[in-house]
């Protein structure tokens, strides 16, 4: 559970790097406690990478989240016109890496689409996606998550995105050409703080 809290944390520190948010906002959000984020926050201080709750160093900030981050589980899909079942479908999800970065940047090709969902939603989905394609290695992969990595998200032609400094990890994580795609990100996320 504290890998959760840490990873909400540090969404939440991205998505808001100004220092416009108190400590307690940000415990409500995380849904932690206020000691927590405290602690938390004074360990980030020490390695510089914030002052009380205004990032200092954005990438250093999304370099040290990379290193800690949860794993998610994922299951993989191949389907026909995967978005349009995404654009027509009531439960939570958010693009991100490939799709997400293309909506975005138009930088990489979308060879892959990468979403995520509840862990609670699994079965549902699962089951919507058996009826509309097949299990296996594909075009499709399902990433597992606290429902809290929808923090941020927004919506791009119709399709629920993942917020960008998610992006930008799950596209470090992801590796080669991606981190092109995330050092690109980076620099306009620098431009705009």
């Amino acid at each position: 559970m504290r890998g959760k809290i840490r990873d909400r944390i540090l969404r939440i520190l991205a998505n808001n790097p100004s220092g416009d948010i108190s400590k307690y906002w940000i415990a409500r959000q995380a849904d932690c406690s206020y000691p927590w984020v405290r602690e938390f926050l004074l360990k980030l201080s020490e390695m510089e990478l914030v002052k009380g709750t205004q990032v200092l160093d954005i990438p250093a900030l999304l370099q040290y989240w990379q290193s800690v981050r949860i794993k998610n589980k994922h299951r993989e899909y191949m389907l026909k016109q995967p978005l349009e079942l995404l654009k027509h479908n009531r439960l939570p999800y958010a693009l991100t890496t490939y799709q997400a970065e293309n909506f975005v940047q138009n930088y990489l090709f979308p060879s892959r689409i990468d979403v995520y969902i509840k862990e609670s939603d699994w079965e549902q989905w699962h089951d919507m996606l058996v009826k509309k394609g097949l299990v296996g290695k594909g075009n499709v992969r399902i990433l597992l998550s606290d429902e809290h990595v929808f923090y941020g998200s927004f919506l791009k032609d119709g399709l629920k995105i993942i917020s960008i400094p998610q992006l930008i990890i799950d596209l470090m994580n992801e590796g080669g050409v991606c981190i092109e795609a995330a050092e690109l990100l980076i620099n306009k996320v620098k431009k705009n703080v």
